[in-house]
């Protein structure tokens, strides 16, 4: 009879234990990884292609905006195509963090700050886009005194652009609480 070769793990012979081989990451938890990070960046860069349009001097839709951001955008200064600039690469960035989650240039970064970041970013996002809603439509209620003369800007605060906020912060955090379940090292997107 001879003798099998003889295979020595060196993590058990220092642990003591033998390492158990990683869980699957189910479908269910890469797919709403995957709709939340991809859905988040579909919005952050929709958004980006708005702030850019009306700070290059767009005027479509600008009306519902209303207030001072409306005063900014039709007549523009220095500061206010700056300021514009500014909002356009800040959500740019938000496309690419969302992004971060589920490509495979993701992995690159830091895992931990990825997702603090991610889920800083979400939770800024859904508490803006969800206070400003409700507010927004406690006011067209006349819950704070009578309803707005124009209520047009509002309306579309509510409904539209506040809103928005809201859903990029919830797919947004979705991804997040989500990539913290699938093993470091691995992208969702990664197959």
């Amino acid at each position: 009879m001879g003798l099998l070769p003889l295979r020595v793990d060196v993590d058990v012979l220092e642990t003591g234990s033998v390492p158990r081989p990683a869980a699957p990451v189910s479908a269910t938890r890469l797919s709403q990884v995957r709709v939340g990070a991809y859905g988040s960046a579909l919005l952050a860069l929709l958004y980006a292609g708005v702030s850019a349009y009306w700070t290059l001097g767009g005027t479509a839709l600008l009306s519902t905006v209303g207030g001072p951001l409306e005063d900014l955008a039709r007549h523009p200064t220095a500061a206010a195509v700056a300021l514009g600039a500014a909002v356009t690469a800040a959500k740019l960035l938000g496309a690419g963090l969302s992004l971060a989650l589920v490509q495979t240039w993701g992995r690159r970064l830091p895992e931990q700050p990825l997702l603090w970041t991610a889920t800083a970013a979400a939770v800024v996002l859904t508490t803006y886009g969800g206070l400003l809603v409700v507010v927004g439509g406690l006011a067209l209620l006349g819950l704070f005194g009578p309803p707005p003369a124009d209520p047009t800007a509002l309306r579309w605060h509510v409904m539209v652009w506040d809103l928005w906020f809201l859903l990029w912060g919830l797919l947004l955090g979705t991804a997040a609480r989500h990539r913290r379940h699938v093993p470091s090292g691995h992208a969702p997107d990664v197959h």
